[in-house]
């Protein structure tokens, strides 16, 4: 499983969640505690915004440990918003392409999770693609692909329809395809104004998900694991739940991708 740290609010250097905590997201790259796999070495990459409405990114297939950049870069890029990622690849080879997060305008999406049975539905998956957003694919993981189906399905108008109508399309797909389905999936994903984030498994058992203040208290981040020892400051997200963090605040509201796709 992938690791994953995002924040929106006053504008912090991203050294502050990606390198400079004694649980940081780079020590998560190499000792997670709250994963499968403690290794998470198969990329990194980071999306922030700044001044334009398209966020900066940068991506390598290095483990995030021994990239002589990230450091550098973190401790420089100072953020309102930022997503930043450690990969445990599941579907998709070790290449930048492959890396979190994904961008697409003024998108910017990262996942922790799985599909089960992606590549008996994946060809399925992009049948539903418009021309331009199948040509927007350049990578070939089911989280790049889930991304530009929520974007098919209108995540810039309504972002919790248009996750809840991707994921309620791949249950579909799975069950007819493969007779089970399996979908975890927590996320975050922004469009530079609001940060989003989802936790959902159809099994109960979703990827891990933590949020705490940071600063004021209208400035939130969001975290696969809590940076460090201070348990009581890190709520856990519920499973079945989305999140919203903006102007006022942090809001959760519940997450139910079938009874979502049937009032559709």
């Amino acid at each position: 499983m992938c690791r994953w740290a995002a924040y929106r609010g006053d504008p912090i250097y991203l050294e502050e969640l990606v390198s400079s905590p004694a649980h940081s997201l780079i020590e998560q790259s190499h000792c997670a505690t709250r994963a499968k796999t403690a290794t998470n070495g198969d990329g990194f990459g980071i999306a922030w915004y700044g001044d334009r409405p398209e966020p900066g990114r940068y991506r390598d297939i290095l483990p995030a440990w021994s990239d002589c950049n990230l450091r550098s870069i973190a401790r420089q890029i100072r953020s309102p918003l930022f997503l930043a990622h450690v990969r445990a690849a599941t579907h998709g080879a070790t290449r930048r392409d492959n890396c979190h997060p994904f961008v697409h305008g003024r998108w910017s999406f990262m996942h922790n999770g799985q599909i089960s049975g992606f590549d008996r539905i994946r060809r399925r998956m992009e049948s539903l693609l418009s021309d331009e957003l199948f040509h927007a694919r350049t990578g070939t993981t089911d989280s790049e692909l889930l991304f530009l189906l929520a974007l098919e399905f209108g995540l810039e108008v309504d972002p919790h329809a248009a996750i809840a109508r991707a994921i309620a399309t791949v249950e579909s797909l799975s069950e007819e395809v493969c007779g089970d389905v399996l979908v975890r999936f927590t996320a975050a994903f922004s469009n530079g104004e609001a940060l989003y984030a989802v936790r959902y498994a159809t099994d109960d058992k979703p990827p891990t998900l933590y949020a705490a203040p940071l600063g004021n208290t209208l400035s939130y981040c969001l975290v696969s694991e809590p940076l460090n020892d201070d348990t009581d400051s890190w709520a856990e997200i519920p499973n079945g739940s989305m999140i919203v963090v903006n102007d006022r605040g942090l809001d959760a509201e519940p997450f139910l991708p079938e009874a979502t796709a049937r009032a559709a």
